[in-house]
């Protein structure tokens, strides 16, 4: 009996979606004889039955396309923004895969998506999703797709800036994406072998990066690269946010809670201006020139390398066969050389972060790459 498969993107724009939708696309259709259609932009496409059939023609050619051809959006399905209001659209959600009589409808995404998909779930719709995000920071599998690619451009990027940053004697700051983890910061910084590396795992002290900077002014070295994960902060900011998470936890009633929730948002507001901060402070504690470069979203654009090409294919045929023997309810995984299905209750709020006893900390501290501790 055919089976019918829906398919969307959620969340931020990864390298390797096209790649994933294409390989999820063809295996099951022509492995499994099945029937595969898209719905655009996320779950918001869900709600508003906005589709896109998937066939030989419109999955073609697009293995080495950027971004994704359904398109995005970061909207959920119990708080989506209809009409000035946020709804809870979950229930005509339901009612379209109802209507399209899907089997399962597979979830491409990161942390944010696997827990919208499992909440689908749990309303007993068939589920399978696959990890998505640049940073890295899904649970239960190796490696995501369109890390590699992200990597690879955060690395390029501070191998351009060495020259600069020689030739001018000056402190370069590159702020790269990692709001949470900083697992592509940490990548880049040692493939790129930048001088300090700061990440949102390790609160930093201002006056070690100085003097870390300092040291190799004093050695003849008059330049530094310094790669800053997003979410990097310094131990006193690092302090003022595990008081407002405890405040939010340890809330006894709405009003307390909602004070939290507007003290943790405002300390999220000022993280785009840390970096600028960062950079002014550094040029008072040791006199050298500081600039600031900040990557954005150019880290999440292009083509997909070949290693996140291999793996979106990877998982995308697994997805396939995994919907053939009607597995649901998990997520595809990188394991090793192959995947495996992980159980989607394992996934959701949960968050890989760097950690402190990572290989990669110690090879980086290893070659004298100052962590800001």
């Amino acid at each position: 009996m055919k089976k019918y498969v829906g398919v969307l993107t959620a969340g931020g724009d990864s390298p390797g979606l096209n790649a994933a939708l294409r390989s999820v696309g063809k295996a099951a259709m022509g492995t499994f004889g099945m029937q595969v259609i898209g719905f655009r932009d996320g779950f918001r496409g869900l709600m508003e039955n906005r589709t896109m059939r998937l066939d030989e023609t419109s999955l073609s050619g697009i293995l080495t396309v950027g971004g994704t051809i359904l398109g995005t959006s970061r909207d959920k399905p119990h708080r989506m923004p209809v009409g000035g209001d946020t709804l809870d659209m979950t229930d005509l959600i339901i009612d379209n895969y109802r209507k399209h009589h899907l089997d399962v409808l597979v979830c491409l995404g990161g942390g944010g998506t696997q827990k919208n998909a499992y909440r689908l779930m749990q309303h007993d719709l068939n589920i399978i999703t696959l990890p998505k995000t640049i940073d890295n920071d899904v649970v239960m599998t190796d490696v995501t797709f369109g890390f590699d690619t992200a990597l690879s451009i955060a690395t390029e990027a501070i191998d351009r800036l060495h020259s600069t940053a020689h030739s001018h004697h000056r402190i370069i700051l590159v702020e790269i994406m990692g709001h949470k983890t900083g697992w592509l910061a940490l990548g880049a910084g040692i493939a790129g072998g930048a001088d300090v590396i700061l990440l949102p795992e390790i609160p930093y002290n201002v006056e070690l990066v100085a003097e870390a900077i300092l040291r190799r002014s004093r050695g003849g070295k008059h330049f530094s690269i310094v790669a800053v994960a997003e979410g990097a902060m310094s131990t006193g900011d690092a302090g003022v946010l595990h008081a407002a998470e405890e405040k939010k936890k340890n809330a006894q009633d709405k009003k307390e809670k909602k004070q939290a929730k507007t003290e943790l948002s405002e300390h999220d507001e000022q993280r785009s201006g840390r970096i600028l901060y960062l950079a002014r402070q550094l040029k008072e504690l040791t006199g050298l020139e500081s600039r600031v470069t900040m990557l954005g979203h150019l880290q999440r654009g292009g083509a997909p390398s070949a290693a996140d090409r291999l793996l979106a294919t990877r998982l995308g045929t697994a997805c396939a066969a995994l919907i053939d023997q009607g597995t649901y309810g998990v997520m595809v995984a990188a394991r090793g050389d192959g995947t495996e299905p992980v159980p989607l209750e394992q996934v959701v709020g949960k968050r890989k972060n760097v950690p402190l006893d990572h290989p990669w900390l110690e090879s980086a501290r290893s070659v004298g790459t100052s962590l800001g501790d």
